[in-house]
């Protein structure tokens, strides 16, 4: 039995990546209805073989029988459409930062907070994408040995900037000046990732901060984070480095990683076998490898953490939000 699903950005990439989840997961949908701005209102959209014609998202939108609406429009069209949906009985999963620290509203990653799903009051938050794919194989380690700090290192896809950002690297590859990044980013690494804020952190760091601490249900942890743009057009990476407040055993850590949900671990170096962002792109997976201790500190460990940013970092997760919804109903 399908639910009716409403897809809100539905011409951008994340709002086409997410029907091909949905189609890839074979997501039950009865009705689906494909919502956009005016400018991209009337664009045809194919989905299981079938034929759909967008529609210009208004205010009148969600007065049909809509259960589960997948946003990906930015935040201020979320912060305006979202409660009206939600007040028709809809729920809303939002890929924009809009909610996502809203003490109101869960920030939900499948495989690390599920049970947050059951407090929504209309609205669940799907986190930044940099963010979800670093929780993923940090919570069964903090479950075991308590995470007391985190330096992570960010290598970031030009896709992450939407389909804008692939074109600016395209653009930059010609020698021609870029229109989204503040520098040339063919043969670039750019640090810096959205605005700075006052204390010289740009906001993709402190989304990083801020998010990491509410979905793993733990204040304590301390976040250092350093957000770079590079000239790759699909899947980030991570450097990862974690200091925890109980001893491990790199045998069993790994073991905990092999069995963590939602992990794939990459883990030979002596034979070049890592996460790659070209391996990863396409797959659902966060992929973890170069895993080995930090002996600079006590109990310390380094990882190289890999995931389609587009996929895992958006798309697949709202879906999976979804399904766990879907498990409620």
């Amino acid at each position: 039995m399908g639910v009716n699903v409403a897809i809100v950005g539905a011409t951008g990439m994340v709002g086409r990546t997410f029907l091909k989840v949905m189609e890839d997961r074979n997501f039950p949908v009865d009705k689906l209805y494909l919502f956009a701005s005016s400018k991209s209102a009337c664009q045809k959209i194919t989905f299981r073989g079938n034929e759909y014609i967008v529609e210009e998202l208004t205010e009148e939108s969600f007065k049909r029988d809509i259960q589960i609406a997948l946003f990906s429009a930015g935040a201020t069209i979320s912060k305006q459409f979202a409660p009206i949906a939600a007040s028709h009985g809809v729920v809303v999963i939002d890929n924009s930062s809009a909610w996502r620290m809203d003490e109101n509203v869960p920030l939900v990653v499948p495989e690390v907070n599920p049970q947050d799903i059951s407090w929504h009051k209309g609205i669940i938050a799907n986190p930044n994408c940099s963010t979800i794919q670093m929780v993923v194989p940090l919570k069964p380690l903090h479950d075991k040995y308590k995470i007391k700090r985190i330096v992570v290192s960010t290598y970031q896809a030009v896709s992450g900037a939407g389909k804008k950002g692939v074109d600016d690297l395209e653009r930059s590859l010609r020698g021609e000046p870029c229109q989204v990044f503040p520098h040339p980013i063919a043969n670039n690494c750019i640090p810096h990732i959205d605005s700075f804020a006052p204390n010289g952190y740009t906001k993709e760091e402190l989304k990083m901060i801020n998010e990491t601490k509410k979905i793993m249900g733990d204040s304590s942890i301390k976040v250092s984070p350093t957000t770079v743009r590079v000239p790759v057009a699909n899947s980030h990476s991570e450097s990862v480095n974690v200091e925890f407040a109980r001893p491990y055993e790199m045998e069993e850590l790994i073991e905990v990683l092999k069995h963590a949900p939602g992990v794939v671990v990459q883990d030979d170096p002596q034979n070049n076998i890592y996460p790659l962002a070209t391996y990863a792109t396409g797959k659902d997976e966060v992929f973890v490898g170069r895993i080995r201790r930090d002996e600079t500190v006590y109990s310390g460990l380094n990882m190289w953490i890999v995931a389609d940013n587009i996929r895992k970092g958006a798309a697949t997760n709202a879906v999976q939000i979804a399904e766990l919804l879907i498990k409620n109903m």
